[in-house]
């Protein structure tokens, strides 16, 4: 079964805080991580910035119009600015998926919006060999910097000794409440707000 839905596949063509985001990876680096869920969260998002330059995440479950951003951000936000500066950042489609980070030994959310990235892990998902993706290891490098940045996934086996650690630390986290779809009302999947 492919990881990304059908319904939006066309949208992916073309960590700290308990994040384990690809831009985080030392160039020349890379993490290795085990997939604990083989359905991940679909959503798309933009990124808004209030008055004092803060900046945050609106995510929605579907690809939404310019009205409908203006009215999630509300009176606080306004949308964050290209590079060029001369409109706003595009709305990217991404994903997020629980992972075991083996690197920080915890449950952490890997999120996704480099297209490369999601392709590759959902072109995995459909290979035989790897169907059974929660089995498996993966390891993500990273290479370059800024417009230069190129990004690496592949499939590792799963190391046998540590099947044990992950399945404690993913049922710790389910016991405390963990819930991906927080992530769509802003807020934590770690914790209720």
């Amino acid at each position: 079964m492919p990881f990304i839905s059908e319904k939006n596949k066309a949208a992916a063509v073309g960590g700290g805080g308990g994040y384990l985001n690809p831009s985080k990876i030392t160039p020349g680096g890379s993490v290795r991580f085990a997939l604990l869920d083989d359905q991940p969260l679909e959503f798309f998002e933009c990124w808004g910035e209030d008055a004092n330059g803060n900046s945050r995440p609106f995510r929605f479950s579907e690809d939404p119009s310019p009205e409908e951003i203006k009215e999630e951000m509300g009176e606080d936000f306004s949308r964050r600015m290209n590079r060029d500066g001369n409109g706003p950042e595009k709305v990217k489609f991404s994903i997020a998926v629980p992972v075991y980070n083996y690197d920080s030994e915890k449950i952490e959310v890997l999120p996704l919006t480099q297209k490369t990235l999601i392709n590759e892990l959902d072109s995995i998902s459909q290979m035989e060999d790897y169907s059974e993706l929660l089995d498996w290891d993966f390891v993500m490098g990273k290479e370059g910097t800024g417009l230069e940045t190129k990004y690496s996934l592949r499939p590792a086996p799963r190391k046998k000794a540590s099947q044990a650690q992950i399945e404690e630390a993913w049922s710790e986290a389910r016991a405390s409440g963990f819930d991906i779809n927080r992530l769509l009302t802003g807020g934590s999947p770690f914790k209720k707000d």
